[in-house]
């Protein structure tokens, strides 16, 4: 049998059932990169200012090391995107990567494509889908993302060097997704590998961008995310720089083919280790056991977060040098709500942070629906563990854990911006003020995935859906001038812009009455519904 037969049919599976994420996911990578370049071409009409940004930028190590150098200081494209060169590079491969494990990896552990394999489906059918889907999505977004650039009056050159440099990217990480996949008997363990390589790549990436004597830049080319700032865009578009990342995404596919011939379908190359016969006391209970299960991914986005805030609050000193006209300090101001530059970076970035805390409330959420698809939530329901007290174990993590998340970024930054600016007595809790009053928000979004999971199961990921329409309203409602009753739909957009900003505790009650009336309502329909 032709080791690809059945490929076509798994394509337009895993299309049927992505057909809503993927266009999601493609509209908040294009809309993100077309308001950065419209917003900056309206901060930058003038170009003293812009080449003195382009110089403040380059002169902070915690900015280099954060977004990487900015190598044309007069180039408005490479000024305008300099954030979403790296990062933005990141994003996309995270994506590609897990769609990659999530249409081979995931699929096997369900017993899904056992039975499909029962049929006509040849060995290699399930990866070549995958890698087709992911290949094709991340192509999309950087042609797309590139006619957004533009059509935002940015070079076109350029603009497609930016564009494939993302999606260059992005097939590169999604090799790295086929070959995780083939490593691990766990969907989450794939993922949590693929997390580890674009977290040294990320790393690898901040230490060359950081060489101030150039001694250390050629560690960069160790990281396909510095193959991708090689490409240049806007500041010499090295096109050619384009194949090492198709090279290393074909090394990559002749190792994951060669890896699946030598495992059994549902098995990964390194076997889970068994464990004790009998739980610990530390797990005799249904929150102990969902701490167990959560505790890996929360220590390492805790680590994240504080050394997110920490930079963040690093950078806030040098931001006044950063933003020099007059323009672009209103826009700040505008896009944070208070009047003092510094204080609008920082309630800024501190609504960023909100964002990326709101991913950590819907992914452990999201736990309740795989636990309950993988068949562990049953036998633990047909003891003596109700229902309300396994769902309420699994929400608590995702509350507190968010709580304790978004704090600990507020510590960071407080901490190091006090530091900076000599009044850590005065900005460690003013950052933690600032921290907290993104709770309510955070808590509304993840209450909405409980709800769906109580209601609908089979729509739980429509709790990304609304993730990434929130934060494309969040933060370009403003920018692209959308109606007011659009920019209220965000609950991101009724929180407090603290520090600095003027404090009102109606939209904190409301936020937090609304997220607790959903989670009640996400316990009320999961203890109606059929297991399953």
């Amino acid at each position: 049998m032709n080791d690809f037969v059945g490929t076509g049919t798994l394509v337009r599976l895993a299309l049927r059932r992505d057909r809503v994420l993927i266009p999601i996911w493609i509209v908040v990578f294009v809309i993100s990169a077309a308001g950065s370049a419209k917003a900056s071409i309206d901060l930058y009409s003038d170009k003293a200012a812009l080449v003195e940004a382009a110089r403040t930028s380059n002169a902070s190590p915690a900015l280099v090391s954060l977004y990487g150098r900015i190598f044309d200081e007069s180039s408005l494209g490479e000024v305008s995107l300099f954030k979403l060169t790296a990062f933005g590079a990141l994003l996309v491969g995270l994506l590609a990567a897990m769609l990659v494990v999530r249409h081979t990896r995931s699929e096997e552990e369900s017993g899904r494509l056992e039975l499909l394999s029962a049929g006509v489906l040849g060995r290699y059918a399930a990866l070549t889908a995958a890698l087709i889907v992911s290949a094709s999505t991340v192509i999309v977004i950087g042609l797309v993302t590139a006619l957004s650039l533009v059509g935002s009056g940015l070079d076109t050159k350029g603009s497609f060097a930016f564009g494939l440099m993302w999606a260059a990217t992005g097939l590169a990480f999604a090799g790295v997704g086929a070959v995780t996949a083939q490593v691990t008997e766990s969907a989450r363990a794939a993922n949590g590998l693929t997390a580890i390589v674009l977290g040294v790549a990320y790393v690898l990436r901040a230490i060359g961008d950081s060489s101030s004597d150039g001694s250390t830049q050629w560690v960069s080319w160790l990281s396909p995310i510095g193959w991708g700032q090689q490409v240049r865009p806007y500041a010499g578009d090295r096109f050619v720089v384009l194949l090492v990342p198709l090279v290393f995404l074909a090394v990559l596919i002749a190792a994951a083919t060669a890896l699946i011939r030598r495992r059994d379908l549902g098995a990964g190359l390194v076997r889970p280790r068994p464990g004790p016969p009998r739980a610990a006391k530390s797990l005799r209970s249904p929150l102990a056991l969902a701490w167990r299960l959560h505790r890996g991914s929360f220590i390492a986005w805790g680590f994240a977060f504080l050394l997110l805030g920490l930079l963040v609050g690093n950078i806030a000193s040098n931001v006044d040098g950063f933003v020099t006209s007059d323009s672009a300090k209103e826009m700040v101001q505008k896009l944070g709500g208070v009047e003092g530059i510094t204080d609008a970076f920082l309630a800024t970035e501190m609504g960023v942070m909100g964002l990326l805390a709101s991913a950590f409330g819907i992914q452990a959420a999201l736990r309740l629906r795989s636990e309950e698809s993988a068949l562990r939530a049953e036998p633990l329901l047909a003891t003596g563990v109700t229902r309300s007290r396994w769902l309420a174990s699994h929400v608590l993590i995702a509350l507190l854990g968010t709580g304790a998340l978004i704090l600990v970024a507020g510590l960071g930054s407080g901490i190091s911006s006090g530091a900076s600016l000599g009044n850590m007595g005065r900005q460690v809790p003013r950052m933690l003020a600032a921290s907290a009053v993104q709770l309510p928000a955070i808590w509304l979004v993840t209450a909405l995935v409980v709800v769906l999971f109580g209601f609908a199961p089979r729509l739980v990921t429509g709790g990304w859906v609304l993730y990434g329409v929130f934060l494309l309203i969040g933060q370009f409602g403003e920018i692209f001038n959308l109606p007011q009753w659009m920019i209220n739909l965000s609950p991101y957009g009724h929180t407090p812009r603290l520090p600095g900003g003027d404090f009102s505790v109606t939209p904190v009650i409301w936020l937090t009455a609304i997220a607790a009336a959903l989670t009640l309502a996400g316990f009320a329909t999961f203890r109606r519904r059929d297991i399953g």
